[in-house]
């Protein structure tokens, strides 16, 4: 499924869009063309043209043609792309994507490539993970973005609060006490599922598990119920809805407001929440999602997109250079900087040194993982059984068999038995 993650935050840091045509290279080498499929709003016209100009003049020998796609309806497109005669060389997917794709049959191997040129060791794991298939690597991570914290600082210095919390246990009093001087410590609702998976993992546990090359559901065990419960233990710290996602109001609008503390989104947002009320210019500040100690930073869901080459494109080995240019520290740099993206490397975090925001997504990236990688997670993604858990344990189901109940759908959507 495409990362929803990235949809408020893409179209946030894109000065210009795209649009829904094609971005071809005007030198005219009459070389052979290298056609790649990007998704709209990931990347700015500035990046592409400046990427554009010095791939081809170091591979005069190449035309650049870029085709620009929507997010909405891509996966058939792409599923028929792979099995028709006139693949594009290279496709942006989205992280999570890689597995449906893979399982066609028509993703060329990069496991070589990979290793050897682009210094697969230091990916971060939530992009490269997906993007691997029992051990073969058709994905290469190319950019990515998890939720921070966006805080107050107004709000957070009245409560006489003057460092953020760097623990869970630390974080709760923080909020509690924010809580109390009539502002909501934090507003967060009662849907956010990506939140909670954050958490879950935290505790050890998984949405779902593979044994043997079966899935299923693991919210009922001993650690997912961990994580739900301390998501409960923070939602109630606030007034978001029990039976909504942060879309249902946008958190964005409640927190422009200036009575909340706290809110938990792609620091993208913050440029939102400034339009809506100017006088927040200046006053919010960000800070990754608390660890349970102060060792790391709490697990976070990492959305974001890979590159893959189908094996039936006309040029698949010029494709491939392509796509270890993207991928390679020079335009990583430049795709970190120019949108705001954290790039593929941990050890390129420095590269967005002086932007908080970005910085604070970077470090949590650190942590990043992504959803269970099936083919058929877009089943569970599409049906959601983890939301209506959520509300239920919210307004005072038992835990232990809400889980159980949204664990056996899940397996059911995972095997194929589900309606």
């Amino acid at each position: 499924m495409k990362n929803r993650i990235l949809a408020g935050a893409i179209a946030l840091v894109s000065s210009v869009a795209l649009g829904g045509c094609g971005y071809i290279s005007d030198s005219g080498s009459g070389g052979r063309t290298v056609t790649v499929w990007l998704m709209k709003d990931s990347v700015s016209p500035g990046f592409l043209d400046k990427f554009t100009r010095s791939y081809e003049e170091e591979n005069p020998s190449i035309d650049l043609e870029f085709k620009i796609q929507e997010w909405s309806g891509i996966g058939p497109k792409i599923t028929s792309a792979l099995e028709g005669e006139d693949a594009p060389d290279v496709i942006e997917v989205g992280n999570t994507q890689v597995a449906q794709y893979a399982e066609s049959g028509g993703l060329r191997d990069l496991t070589l490539e990979s290793m050897r040129d682009l210094g697969s060791d230091d990916w971060l794991p939530g992009l490269a993970q997906p993007g691997s298939i029992n051990g073969v690597q058709y994905g290469i991570p190319w950019y990515a973005a998890n939720r921070v914290v966006i805080y107050n600082k107004d709000v957070f210095e009245k409560a006489g609060i003057d460092s953020v919390p760097k623990t869970r246990a630390q974080w709760i009093a923080d909020t509690e006490k924010l809580n109390s001087r009539g502002n909501q410590g934090i507003y967060l609702a009662g849907q956010n599922w990506y939140v909670l998976a954050g958490f879950i993992w935290d505790e050890g546990g998984e949405l779902a598990d593979e044994n043997g090359g079966d899935w299923q559901g693991a919210l009922d065990t001993p650690e997912a119920l961990a994580g739900m419960e301390f998501y409960q233990k923070l939602q109630a710290l606030g007034d978001g809805p029990t039976d909504a996602d942060e879309e249902k109001p946008p958190q964005t609008d409640v927190f422009a407001k200036g009575d909340v503390a706290q809110i938990i989104s792609v620091p993208g947002s913050a440029a939102l929440i400034e339009q809506k009320n100017p006088e927040l210019k200046g006053k919010l500040g960000y800070f990754p999602i608390p660890g349970k100690t102060s060792k790391a930073p709490g697990s976070v869901f990492t959305g974001g997109s890979d590159l893959i080459v189908p094996k039936n494109a006309d040029q698949r080995s010029e494709g491939i250079a392509v796509v270890k240019a993207l991928a390679s520290e020079k335009w990583q740099t430049e795709l970190a900087r120019s949108m705001s993206y954290v790039p593929n490397k941990a050890n390129l975090a420095h590269v967005i040194e002086g932007e908080e925001g970005t910085a604070a997504m970077a470090e949590g990236a650190t942590r990043g993982r992504a959803t269970p990688n099936s083919s058929h997670w877009a089943r569970v993604e599409a049906d959601n059984p983890i939301k209506p858990y959520m509300t239920a344990v919210l307004e005072g189901g038992d835990p232990a068999e809400e889980a159980k109940a949204a664990s056996e759908r899940i397996t059911a959507l995972l095997t194929g038995t589900g309606g």
